[in-house]
């Protein structure tokens, strides 16, 4: 509270408060993008004023971080400074940034879609809002050395905003399933989408992870069998600490793309460093001149593959056993149609996750020899569904045959009853007969009742 009235992010809480559903949508949309590009501000000028060596001033840092800020979307920037001056596309975005916009968007939906009924305009509402912001942000990096690339930009920021938001959304009414589309409603049957595809689902979420896991073991490995020439190639790159600083960021933010190149390896495809340079298990062309970079230092050298090289194929074999051994436990009681089944629809979904990671891992370094730099998103894909489904199915489907050959008790081993054994036994089950003893009879057994036989038994006779 000032003299003048409400403080101003009071009066922004009140304003979204009171807002209607589509307005409050807005405003929350534009404060998730305003925190986004701060906080790549203040990451950039922390940077740029522990430089001892500023190439720009302030101006020069803020384009910079609008530019980071767009390059966390996926979309590609234009590089202008290049050393034969002519402009070079920048497109390999660092995946741990994407994370930032996706959790803000994501969270500002779910919380306007928590205060209001309306679920459309809440999620019109809230991408419009962030989607102004970052116009703004979009044409305000356009007069810097890191320009954006219009029509990657509108892309990246579009899908973004509106699959974040709707997910928000979707996310604050409980996640409910609602009916197919008129199309896919009489060709799937009800009773596979809602217990097969839940179950495929997550079951291939647990094959991405199997891989991806996989592929960041296999650079580790790399790093470490290689530390002496990336310790060197980190220390060559800059003398200054806020430069060596801003090369460890840049590498952590990479992290989540090695370790999706590493998959892309394991899977057999392999990565395309250059035009017309493929490193694989099974051979590798060589690179293209590459970055000096502490990431790229253990890139395997050119040359046919050895029996080391082939060992990374365990990696899709284990995801494949993940992914079968999920399904059979938790469709337990489906037959063996519905579990191969079932495994063949996670290994379709996996592979199609696994296509739209690698595509988003790589990108474009330049415009002749690095053109093409990172995993090809089609192929990968593609080749981890094949992965998956030749060893889930068969692995799958030996794992519900074994179970229900446990389960099942065949019937010659089972001895037949003797006759004497099932007239005892039902002779057991028979429940006794409790007897009531009649009173005079009980009398006339008992030797007490002697004396008094003297009296008549009916006074009357």
């Amino acid at each position: 509270m000032t003299g003048l009235g409400l403080s101003l992010p009071l009066l922004l809480t009140r304003l979204r408060e009171r807002a209607p559903g589509p307005v409050g949508g807005a405003l929350r949309g534009a404060l998730a993008a305003g925190l986004g590009l701060g906080s790549c501000a203040v990451l950039v000028m922390v940077l740029w004023i522990s430089s001892p060596f500023p190439d720009s001033g302030p101006s020069g840092a803020l384009h910079t971080a609008a530019a980071l800020w767009l390059l966390a979307h996926g979309a590609e920037v234009i590089r202008t400074d290049t050393l034969s001056g002519v402009p070079a596309p920048l497109g390999v975005s660092p995946l741990l940034l994407l994370a930032v916009p996706a959790w803000l968007v994501h969270r500002a939906a779910r919380d306007a879609a928590e205060e209001s009924e309306s679920v459309v305009g809440v999620w019109a509402g809230v991408a419009i809002g962030y989607l102004s912001v970052a116009a703004a942000a979009t044409y305000y990096c356009a007069g810097g050395e890191l320009r954006p690339s219009w029509v990657s930009c509108v892309a990246h920021l579009v899908v973004l905003a509106v699959a974040a938001s709707g997910f928000g959304v979707w996310t604050a009414h409980g996640r409910p399933y609602g009916p197919l589309p008129g199309p896919l409603s009489g060709l799937l049957p009800e009773g596979f989408v809602r217990e097969v595809v839940p179950v495929a689902v997550r079951a291939a979420l647990a094959g991405v992870l199997a891989l991806v896991a996989g592929g960041a073991l296999l650079v580790a490995g790399m790093l470490v069998w290689h530390g002496e020439a990336v310790r060197e190639s980190f220390l060559q790159l800059t003398g200054a600490w806020s430069g060596r600083l801003a090369v460890l960021l840049l590498c952590a933010g990479l992290v989540p793309n090695a370790a999706i190149w590493g998959s892309a390896y394991a899977l057999g495809p392999g990565v395309v460093l250059g035009v017309g340079h493929t490193v694989g298990p099974l051979g590798s062309s060589g690179a293209a001149m590459l970055p000096a970079f502490p990431l790229l230092v253990a890139v395997p050298k050119a040359g046919d593959g050895s029996p080391l090289t082939w060992a990374v194929g365990a990696v899709p074999v284990l995801a494949g056993v993940v992914v079968a051994g999920f399904v059979v436990t938790a469709g337990a009681g489906w037959t063996w149609r519905r579990t191969a089944g079932g495994v063949a629809v996670a290994g379709a979904l996996c592979g199609v996750a696994m296509g739209c990671l690698a595509g988003a891992a790589g990108g474009t370094l330049g415009r002749s020899a690095l053109a093409e730099f990172g995993p090809v998103g089609w192929v990968t894909g593609a080749v981890a569904a094949g992965w998956v489904c030749a060893v889930g199915v068969p692995v799958g489907s030996a794992v519900w045959w074994w179970r229900e050959r446990g389960n099942r008790v065949p019937e010659a081993d089972a001895e037949p009853e003797q006759p004497a054994q099932v007239g005892a036994q039902a002779q057991a089950q028979e429940p006794e007969k409790v007897t009531v003893p009649d009173p005079e009879t009980e009398r006339a057994k008992d030797d007490s009742f002697a004396l008094y036989d003297f009296f008549d038994e009916d006074p009357h006779s």
